[in-house]
């Protein structure tokens, strides 16, 4: 399983979202490229970078993410305000290995399937749960949509992934996030990654455990120094101990 870090950006600044809200960004008072860098250090091997900003359509942070992207040895997958194929393109063609995109999925799915096929395992298709149902618009909108029959119009594209956030944890409760991530990635061949759950280094062992599951995002744990970027990747990465049989 592969731990992948999240830098968020809005103004140019590290920030961590409490309940989604752009207006009370929590602030992180430090270098986005040295952060980027500390990541590939350790030993990251693929990282998100979220623009907060261009979700508003403000494109200031580009020359930074840009620069990301350039400097840092490792696979950097852009997230925020991807809504056209041409976006997605743009971005995979300054270097970018992956392109995230979440609302444009729920208002327009051509543009998965379209991004996919020109662009394959170059899209992740991001997931956002709340009770039940997918979100969309930073998690401002509810969609019709349950999980699995949102995902299920994807199967057959060329994706490198799924993101998929319980925001239910995100926001404190936990208890059904397990189920969720396990249900999903039993119900799809394309890889799924754990993102908005893992506070501390048992809830990656747990991860590991509940099936099919190819990794854990992990941003705001990492910022408020929860987690040891080091020792979430040697947990990820350990051998998972065989469970006994019960009759």
């Amino acid at each position: 399983m592969i731990i992948c870090p999240i830098i968020e950006l809005q103004g140019g600044r590290c920030v961590s979202l409490h309940r989604g809200r752009l207006d009370e960004p929590e602030i992180w008072h430090v270098d986005p490229l040295a952060k980027a860098a500390e990541f590939a250090e350790t030993g990251a091997t693929l990282m998100q970078v979220t623009d907060f900003d261009a979700i508003t359509g403000d494109d200031s942070n580009r020359e930074l993410i840009e620069r990301i992207i350039r400097e840092t040895p490792i696979s950097v997958q852009v997230a925020g305000g991807i809504r056209t194929r041409e976006r997605a393109a743009e971005w995979l063609d300054l270097g970018a290995a992956r392109v995230v995109i979440g609302t444009a999925a729920v208002l327009n799915p051509s543009i998965v399937t379209e991004t996919a096929k020109f662009h394959p395992d170059a899209v992740v298709l991001a997931v956002d749960v709340y009770q039940g149902h997918v979100m969309s618009q930073g998690w401002r909108e509810t969609s019709a949509f349950e999980p699995e029959a949102f995902i299920s119009h994807f199967e057959d594209s060329p994706l490198a992934a799924l993101s998929l956030t319980d925001i239910d944890a995100d926001v404190g409760d936990t208890d059904a996030t397990l189920s969720l991530v396990h249900r999903v990635a039993a119900s799809t061949r394309h890889p799924v990654l754990a993102s908005g759950m893992v506070r501390g280094l048992d809830d990656i062992s747990r991860l590991k455990y509940a099936g099919k599951v190819a990794g854990a995002m992990v941003g705001r744990a990492l910022f408020r120094r929860q987690i040891d970027l080091a020792e979430a990747l040697a947990v990820a990465s350990a051998p998972t101990a065989r469970t006994a049989d019960f009759i």
